[in-house]
Formats: C-alpha cells, sequence, structure tokens
C-alpha cells in the first residue's frame, strides 16, 4: 500500500511537470513536447485507473473483514446456543436418569413388601394348621393318680393357661417406661407385643421403639436389625420414615458411609414432603453431598434388602 502511494506521487508530480510544460508559448512547441504531453496524459489515466482500482479492491477488502468480524460473531452465538441446549439436555437426561431410578426403587419396594405379606401368610397358614391338628387330635390324658385328685376323688383342675397380656395396655406401659429412661423393662413390654400380637400394627411400632432403645444405648447394630423388622414386615407403618432415617443414621454411626447414604437418598426417594425427609436431605447437605444419585450403583443394596451385616 505505501508503495502504491509513492507511485501515485511520483506519477502526479510528473503530470504537474507536464502542465508547466503545457504553459510553454506556442512557438515553443516542438514534436518532443507534443509526444511527452501525451505520456504524461496517459500517465495521468493510468493514475486515475490505478486510484480506482486501489479503491475498489480497498471496498472489497473491507467489506470481506467485515463479513468475518459478522461470520466470527455468528458463530460464538451458534456455540453459545449449543453449549445451552447441551447443558438442558444433560439436565434433562440427568432428571429423567433420577425420575427412572426412583421408579426401579418403587418397583423392588412394592415387590419386597408383596415377598413379606406372602411369607407373613404362609407363617399365619402353618399356625392355623398346626392349631387344627392340635384339635383334631388332641393329647391323650393319663388317669389322675391319688396325688393329683382332690378330695372325694375328683380329680384336680388343670392349671389355667398362659394368657395373653392386653395389647393396648402392655404398648402405653412400653411407652411410659421408654420415656422414663427404663430402657429394659421397656424392650420386655415391647417384645411381648410382638410375640404375642406379631401381626398387629402395633408390633411393627414395637419394632420401631425396639431400635431406639438400642440406638440410645449405643447398639446400632442391633437397631439397624430393629427397624429392619420395620421396613421389612410393616412397611405402610407410620413409623417407616422414621425408621428408615434413624437407620441411615445408625449405618453412619458405624462407619458404613455408602449405606447410611443410601438409606438417607432412598428415605427422600419415598417420603419426599415428609419431616425425616427434610432432616434426612439436611444430613446429607452437612456432609456435602446430593439428595439423589444420577445412576444407581449395580452393587448399591436396596433399602428394603439389608445386607448380611444389616441382619
Amino acid at each position: 500500500m505505501h508503495k502504491s502511494h509513492s507511485l501515485r506521487n511520483r506519477l502526479l508530480e510528473a503530470a504537474a511537470f507536464a502542465v508547466l510544460l503545457v504553459a510553454v508559448p506556442a512557438h515553443a512547441a516542438s514534436k518532443e513536447i507534443i509526444a511527452l504531453q501525451t505520456q504524461v496524459q496517459q500517465l495521468l489515466d493510468m493514475v486515475q485507473r490505478l486510484q480506482s482500482t486501489l479503491d475498489t479492491r480497498f471496498a472489497v477488502i473491507q467489506h470481506l473483514t467485515e463479513q468475518t468480524a459478522d461470520n466470527a460473531n455468528q458463530m460464538t452465538a451458534a456455540v453459545n446456543a449449543l453449549q445451552q441446549k447441551l447443558a438442558a439436555q444433560n439436565e434433562a437426561t440427568s432428571s429423567k436418569l433420577d425420575t427412572t431410578s426412583g421408579q426401579v426403587q418403587s418397583l423392588n419396594d412394592s415387590v419386597d413388601e408383596l415377598k413379606s405379606r406372602i411369607a407373613k401368610l404362609d407363617k399365619s397358614i402353618q399356625d392355623l394348621q398346626g392349631q387344627a391338628q392340635n384339635v383334631q387330635n388332641p393329647p391323650a390324658t393319663t388317669n389322675p393318680t391319688a396325688r393329683d385328685a382332690a378330695p372325694g376323688g375328683a380329680p384336680a383342675t388343670a392349671p389355667p393357661a398362659d394368657q395373653k397380656p392386653p395389647l393396648k395396655e402392655t404398648f402405653q406401659d412400653g411407652l411410659r417406661d421408654l420415656n422414663a429412661a427404663k430402657y429394659d423393662v421397656a424392650a420386655g413390654e415391647f417384645q411381648d407385643v410382638i410375640h404375642y400380637y406379631p401381626l398387629d400394627e402395633m408390633a411393627g411400632t414395637a419394632h420401631y421403639y425396639l431400635g431406639e432403645i438400642a440406638y440410645r444405648q449405643n447398639k446400632p447394630s442391633e437397631a439397624v436389625k430393629a427397624y429392619n423388622a420395620v421396613l421389612e414386615g410393616f412397611p405402610g407403618s407410620p413409623k417407616a420414615a422414621a425408621a428408615q432415617l434413624h437407620k441411615g443414621l445408625a449405618l453412619l454411626q458405624m462407619n458404613r458411609k455408602d449405606a447410611g447414604v443410601h438409606e438417607l437418598r432412598a428415605l427422600i426417594q419415598r417420603h419426599p414432603q415428609t419431616p425425616e425427609a427434610s432432616q434426612a436431605r439436611a444430613k446429607l447437605s452437612v456432609m456435602g453431598l446430593k439428595t439423589t444419585q444420577g445412576r444407581p450403583s449395580p452393587s448399591t443394596p436396596r433399602a428394603s434388602a439389608p445386607s448380611d451385616e444389616d441382619k
């Protein structure tokens, strides 16, 4: 570009010199001057064409520069839009995976609950069959001896059969002793509820309070077993959410972080609107963990199917 300006300046100087020559009186004109004037005119024409060419090319270069800048801006905008779209797709995919994981977990829980009910029905049927056999084939009674006979020769009456303790009173006694920190007494009363009324809903709550007693006595392993009894045998119990929360905390106390975190996340998926779920979220947040896991690990145990250490 600098060379073009230099050439143009020289040509202009030549043209100015030619103009001076034109100003010479006519009588001084000669063939050489006329030829020189012709050459100068040609040079002026060339300068004009060169100037026009330079202006045209400069305009083209400027247009190309503007076009390149526009294309770069469009490319930047397209890349940003693509990044946002990919981020939205990743977020949607993660949300779908979480939803699918929760649905699979719920399905597994339903299957486990059905298995538990079938097992309880089988046990009930076996108990009924055993009672029916006892009724049909009562044990043979021996003749009373003189030692067993009452005065006058009448046989002595048999001792009274073991009677069941009242359900509600026994359960309330257990609660009262638990609140009074009489843990051993309360444990015996809750065990009576479970023993004499194993299929009643209060038995599930009794299992929960046995877990609470073990947890307060710093026996997290026994507490986990009691909480499992609630989650497996009584999944519809009003204490199911609390049992799963306290099971997760007990597992964390046993330094079983993965299992404990899994229980807290499963609680949030099953009972998302409960106070126990809020406590589980707060605990995970304190630990610096997310409340959900995008892709469940195949080796992670289900909440309703405890490991051998839980049992």
